[in-house]
């Protein structure tokens, strides 16, 4: 194949790669993000009610969780373009399948179809830049595919949303599962096969698990990522229709919503990044988390015809929660000796999955609706519980241990992944600019190999190796 400048010297048409890894990570966070905005049709539509529509969201990620454990036993006995190739197209055709959903239950099997192939393409696009990139680029190479997020949260998410308020929500799965087949062929002849893992002595996955949740910080860790994403995850799937039957918003207005939003995520999230890295990642979190949680709380507390006041609401709760998700998983990620981060990220990736279907569900069994666009009931109880939960964030941070070289793992490196984290889809590869970029192989690709104790730890950057024993 072509090489694509001077520095190139793997022989692969590196562009065409991340073009095609870029390209399916904006089709997968559109696909997981769209539901949310939709609420408010898909109920009316549906005739469902918020419990429900809580169920649609988090079989999704109840999915995802699940496949990510099942995945980490079986995905190294395939090369990366075959594993890659397979479970894009099962995510394409679960994707199709949600369109084609004639009722409530169809949509439900079909986003759980579309959350066991969807959850672990992030994984296998990580495992091949670790497998493409040297060293050297691997971090430009991350930044490049995380444009994927960058584009989906300031656009994608919004002419989703235009096409399923103009044509109804069925078209934007269509769409979105006919635009991303030419991506297929093109993955097909642009990725190489990427089988050099094979052979590799692995730790078995029970075993591996078993010594992750064995770890007491990583036990902290693990609490402290089910607090933020529980706490968020309460109230994000059901605040569409609440701006829709509370506040008095059109859902035509809705696509405002989140363009402010995903354009204030997209530029705040470098800034406050360095600002971690400059004034202390535990001293920010303390300062955000608080703000987060009284943003929880008075977004699920607006009066009606206060619509520019939502989107203000909105837009400052979503810089607070990205905000506070960067130097969250700065800390935790330095607190995790190298030689345990594998298993530990492949355990992170699914607990994270997990708990947002739990927190998603849970949010829809408190909350209740008279009838089709009447207000939401409970909608202000949620929100307490969320802020709590967020702030009792503020005390499981503070049982992190972390080592000197903490600062090793910089915020600011981590921010446009963390925005992704936060605000869109948990268990994305967040952690591929972990030690200084030049990780993702024996970080994001050992969560899925499964090689927890470090038989290979002699590659691995020394962050934090005295921070964990």
């Amino acid at each position: 194949m072509s090489q694509t400048d001077s520095n190139n010297t793997s022989g692969y048409n590196e562009r065409l790669i991340l073009l095609v890894l870029a390209t399916v990570q904006f089709i997968t966070i559109v696909d997981f993000m769209i539901v949310m905005p939709l609420g408010p049709q898909l109920m009316r539509v549906l005739h469902i009610n918020p419990a429900a529509f809580g169920l649609i969201v988090s079989s999704y990620t109840f999915a995802a969780g699940v496949a990510g454990l099942v995945a980490s036993a079986t995905v190294d006995r395939f090369s990366r373009k075959s594993a890659f190739l397979v479970l894009y197209a099962g995510f394409i055709l679960g994707t199709l399948l949600c369109g084609l959903a004639p009722n409530y239950g169809t949509l439900v099997f079909a986003r759980i179809l579309t959350g066991a192939f969807g959850g672990i393409l992030g994984g296998i696009s990580m495992a091949i830049i670790g497998d493409v990139f040297p060293d050297s680029r691997r971090g430009r190479a991350t930044g490049a595919m995380m444009t994927g997020f960058a584009i989906a949260s300031v656009a994608g998410v919004p002419l989703g949303l235009v096409i399923g308020n103009h044509f109804g929500w069925n078209m934007t799965f269509i769409a979105l599962a006919l635009s991303g087949v030419p991506v297929l062929f093109i993955a097909a002849y642009a990725l190489p096969s990427l089988d050099a893992h094979f052979g590799e002595t692995q730790v078995h996955p029970l075993e591996s698990l078993r010594r992750t949740f064995t770890v007491p910080n990583h036990l902290n860790a693990f609490a402290l990522i089910i607090a933020l994403t529980c706490s968020g995850f309460l109230i994000f799937p059901y605040i569409s229709a609440y701006f829709v039957g509370n506040v008095g918003m059109s859902e035509q207005q809705l696509p405002w919503v989140y363009i402010a939003g995903g354009a204030l995520t997209f530029f705040t999230a470098p800034v406050i990044g360095r600002w971690a890295d400059r004034a202390g990642k535990l001293f920010v979190f303390r300062v955000i988390a608080p703000l987060s949680a009284a943003l929880m709380f008075a977004i699920t507390h607006l009066y009606e015809g206060g619509i520019v006041l939502a989107i203000v609401v909105f837009g400052a709760l979503m810089v607070c929660n990205v905000g506070r998700m960067i130097p969250a998983m700065a800390m935790i990620t330095a607190s995790v000796a190298p030689r345990h981060r594998g298993a530990f990220l492949s355990a992170n990736s699914s607990i994270q999955h997990i708990f947002g279907g739990v927190g998603a569900y849970l949010g829809g069994l408190i909350v209740s609706q008279a009838g089709e666009g009447a207000a939401l009931e409970g909608f202000g109880t949620v929100g307490w519980i969320a802020a709590g939960v967020g702030m009792s964030s503020l005390w499981l941070a503070g049982r992190l241990r972390s080592g000197e070289q903490e600062d090793a793992v910089a915020a600011e490196d981590l921010s446009l992944p963390a925005a992704a984290e936060a605000a869109y889809d948990p268990g994305e590869p967040i952690v591929a600019f972990v030690d200084g970029a030049a990780d993702v192989s024996e970080v994001r690709l050992k969560s899925i190999n499964h090689d927890p104790l470090g038989e290979r730890e002699n590659r691995c950057p020394q962050v934090g190796r005295d921070a964990i024993d």
